[in-house]
């Protein structure tokens, strides 16, 4: 069942990285227009202050979301169906500003959706769905270091 569990965040994992390449490579040869956008500044500052918010927001969110107390329970009680679950949201909060930011970047041209593209793209080895880390999001070792963590930063 893990194993299972497993591949599916991996095909999550691997498709999102897949279509961000197949976006980059249709407008870098040609196939769609580089900046198509770019005479609309109103909307690019629009979209560049939300992207900046939402991007930093869900790479955040998505780095501790295992460490919410609630998230963390479901992973202890219901083990593989909470991290495929969990797992899904975990990887797409990173992944779905990382299409954005990438499609973004080639239809406006702005350096700052690159950028963001590739920090999301630095992310992506901490959430990586590799077996090991698929077992230790769910054993009960793992849960007291993270409700040690808790207590030490509630201590502060």
């Amino acid at each position: 069942m893990m194993r299972q569990t497993r591949n599916i965040l991996m095909g999550v994992f691997v498709g999102a990285l897949t279509f961000t390449a197949l976006i980059v490579l249709l407008f870098e040869t040609g196939l769609l227009e580089q900046g198509m956008a770019t005479g609309n500044s109103q909307a690019e500052f629009v979209i560049t202050i939300a992207m900046e918010l939402l991007t930093l927001a869900q790479i955040w969110l998505a780095l501790r979301l295992f460490k919410i107390k609630q998230i963390r329970q479901e992973l202890m009680n219901r083990k593989e169906f909470a991290l495929r679950k969990w797992g899904i949201v975990r990887l797409e909060l990173l992944d779905i500003p990382l299409v954005a930011n990438a499609l973004f970047y080639e239809m406006f041209m702005n350096t700052t959706f690159g950028y963001m593209a590739i920090i999301l793209l630095i992310c992506q080895p901490f959430v990586y769905p590799s077996m090991a880390r698929c077992e230790a999001e769910v054993s009960q070792e793992n849960a007291n270091e993270h409700e040690e963590d808790n207590n030490r930063h509630s201590q502060l």
